[in-house]
Formats: structure tokens, sequence, C-alpha cells
């Protein structure tokens, strides 16, 4: 169980081995093998003697690519996470030294690393000194956290009386956050969009003085700083200021497009969202980290502790008072050290890394957008706000169904669909650091050719 340091030599020189031919040969690996059958040894129980590195390697490196190929530049699909090496890097760095992070005081320095980030995060939406936040696993778990704090800061706890708002374009971790909060479906109001799919403000605005005045208590209002079907951005200044109008608190969904706030055309866009009482984010999306790097961040981290914070007689001895405690800002006490994911790139690659590849993103979203309006054998309903594309063939939903097989058939590029007014949609995104312009012109190549009759 303790390899000698020769050992973990050698075993640390074949993973590393293992790791540099998977990404190097990211390039030409196709886009999807997903739907490879499984092989039957994967599902062999362990043995009871030792096993050999290299057949293992072996194995895991078959299984992982039987798989859509998710950290590719061909990988166009929902919203990419390309996996930064030095993320996961960072990663077994933390798992090697494995120190306990859920309270800051066994590990105060790890803490202010973590805090280090937080506050630098902060500080890129604006948000002021009273502001915090914590690392989750995602941003499913940052709503849930978020939606707590609010119910607790806005009703005092649960009531069959309180209600939130969103919309039919948000994703569904709010309305699931919601039904783990013991909330009925009754509870979650939805509000309408506009033509062009965004929050309805002064539809929002009739709904909350007709449920107050029918004896609801209206008490979070959730905009989307970059839906998941299109990427389209609510009007988060209006929604912000109904939200303070009415004593709601203001919750923006930014898990896909939150990042681009560290853009000069990503803050108009986003304009508003500095006005936020809680942020989702996932760095797992926007800037490139591997799966599970979530951050929740808050106006007021006083109104998150309040709503988390609990102890044990058992945890005397800690001292709790230096650094916030993460099992205090949310539903996890254990937890991985994520904070390393984040801190380390940022300091190795430097910020301005992040934001030109974010930049190249926007522009080859809008370059995906020219190329896809200008072919007659498509229809695209929405210009992105971000680097979502949307398109369909005008002949319906069954020709949009063929269209997307014959361009994933290629096994060149990996595309993801919706339905937007009911009709088959297929999307683009543009997000992967790997994706750059030889990749884009590749995948509409093959759609262009995929869309002739």
């Amino acid at each position: 169980m303790e390899p000698d340091r020769q050992t973990r030599q050698a075993w640390t020189a074949a993973a590393t081995a293992f790791v540099d031919d998977f990404v190097s040969g990211l390039e030409d690996a196709p886009a999807s093998a997903h739907d490879a059958p499984v092989p039957a040894d994967l599902l062999a129980p362990p043995p009871e003697g030792p096993g050999d590195l290299a057949d293992l390697l072996a194995r895991f490196g078959d299984a992982a690519s039987r798989a859509i190929e998710t950290a590719g530049p061909r990988y166009f699909a929902y919203f990419p996470a390309g996996g930064l090496y030095s993320s996961a890097l960072a990663e077994f760095l933390s798992q090697t030294v494995n120190r306990y992070t859920g309270i800051a005081g066994p590990a105060p320095a790890l803490a202010a690393i973590e805090q280090s980030v937080i506050r630098w995060l902060c500080d890129v939406f604006d948000l002021p000194a009273p502001a915090g936040g914590v690392f989750t696993s995602g941003a499913s778990i940052a709503t849930l956290a978020a939606l707590h704090a609010a119910r607790e800061d806005r009703l005092g706890g649960p009531d069959p009386r309180g209600t939130l708002y969103v919309t039919a374009q948000a994703h569904y971790c709010v309305a699931k956050a919601a039904r783990i909060a013991g909330m009925t479906a009754d509870q979650v109001r939805i509000v309408p969009v506009d033509a062009d799919l965004r929050l309805d403000v002064p539809a929002a605005a009739e709904m909350i003085e007709r449920d107050r005045a029918g004896g609801r208590r209206p008490f979070l209002l959730v905009a989307t700083a970059g839906t998941t079907s299109t990427g389209t951005v609510d009007p988060l200044a209006a929604a912000g200021d109904l939200a303070r109008r009415e004593d709601l608190w203001f919750h923006v969904d930014g898990a896909y497009g939150g990042a681009f706030q560290l853009t000069t055309r990503g803050r108009e866009v986003l304009a508003g969202i500095t006005g936020a009482d809680s942020i989702a984010l996932d760095p797992h999306k926007g800037l490139f980290l591997p799966f599970g790097t979530g951050v929740l961040l808050v106006r007021d981290q006083a109104r998150l502790r309040a709503a988390h914070t609990a102890t044990g007689e058992y945890l005397q001895d800690l001292d709790r008072d230096t650094w916030p405690d993460a099992a205090d800002l949310g539903p996890e006490l254990t937890r991985g050290y994520r904070g390393l994911r984040l801190w380390l790139p940022l300091h190795l690659h430097g910020v301005d890394a992040f934001r030109r590849e974010l930049d190249e993103k926007l522009d080859l979203s809008a370059h995906v957008h020219e190329a896809l309006s200008a072919d007659p054998n498509l229809e695209v309903p929405l210009a992105p706000d971000l680097t979502v594309s949307v398109f369909r063939s005008p002949d319906g939903d069954a020709a949009t169904a063929r269209l997307l097989s014959r361009v994933n058939d290629t096994r060149r590029a990996y595309l993801s669909s919706t339905r937007l007014d009911g009709r088959h949609t297929i999307r683009l995104c543009v997000l992967s650091f790997r994706t750059h312009k030889s990749h884009v012109d590749e995948v509409l190549e093959i759609i262009h050719d995929a869309a002739r009759p």
C-alpha cells in the first residue's frame, strides 16, 4: 500500500506517458466513439492479488476512448470543458498532500489560497468588500446553496407560500434545487420570455405583483447569463432592478457565460451581473478546467454563512475564526480541495491568457454565425450573445435530425440539439481552449456539405 520511491517514480512515469500520449493524440482523435460496446472485462471484480499498472492503464485508456471526446478541439456540443493540463496537475498535487479543507483550521494556508481566488473573482464581478463565496462541484450545488441562502434570508426558512421565478430557458438545476429544498412545483413560477428568448421583465413584475396579492411570498428571481439551449443572456440590469424593487434575492446563473466578464465584450453583454446577490460559475466551462469545478459568489458572505453554518462539540479544538470555513458556506463538509485547480493555472499562465482565449472564442462564434447565416440550406433563428450558435433545416424536424446525424456520423465533429419554439434545432458551442479557426472551418465545411439537398 506504500510503494517505495523507485516504484512511485515508475508509476508516475507510466501515468505521465499515458497523459502525454492522450493529449498529443487529441488533434487527430475522433470526435465521438461513445456508441462502441463496453468491453466485458471492465465489469470484472477486482482481483485478490496485485495487478499490473501498464495493463490497467491500457484498459482505462481503452474505456476512455469509447466516449464523446469532450477534451478535444472538435467538441461543439453542450458546453465544452477542455481540461487544462495545469489544472489536472493541480488536482494531482492536492490529492497527494490530501489536506482536509472543509474547515480552514487544519490547513489555514490552503484555505487562504482558495480565498485569494474567491476574492479575485469577486473583484472581477465588482462585488463589494463583504462579498465572498465557496468552491463547489459545479453550478448545480452552487445553485442549491444560493437558493437555500435566499430563502433563509428573505423568508426566514421554508414556507409553502414562498415562490421563486425563472424562465423555461433556465437550467433545470434551479427547479431541481427547489425540489431538493422541499419546495413544490407550484412554488417555482415560470416567467415568459420575449421573442429573443430573454426573461420578460415586465411579465415577471406582473407575476410577482399578482402572487403577492394572492398571499404568496416571492423571494428569489433567477436570471441566466448564457442559457444552455442558445447561450442567450437575460436582461440582467433590468432583472436586478426589479428584484431590488420587490426585495427579492437576485441570483444569476453564470455557469457558462460568467467567465466572459473577463473580456471587454463580455462585460457589455453581461451588464447588470454586478448587481446580483449571488452568481453561480462553472470554471470547468468558461475557464477550461476539468469537470467538477464550480464556484458560488455572494454579495454578502455573512448571509451565506448564516444559512449554512453548523458545528459540533468535537470541533472545539479547531480555530474557526481566521479564515472562512467552506463547510459554513455550502452543503458539503468533507470536500476536495478545488481551489488549487484554478489558483495554479491563473498564476502559471496569467489572467491575460484566459482573456485571450475567451476573446478568440467570441471571434470564432461570430465567424460561425456569419457562415451559417449565408448558407441557403440552413435557417438561423438567433444571433449569438456569446459563443452558442443555433441553426436548423428549413425542411422541418426530421430533416434537422438527419442533418445532425450526418454531421456527427463523420466523427470529425460532435454537436448537440435542443428545441426552440417546439422545433428541433442544432446548437454549436465554441468554447474549448483547444478549438481554433482550423477546427471551426472544418466543422462548417461538414455542416455545409451535410445540408446540401
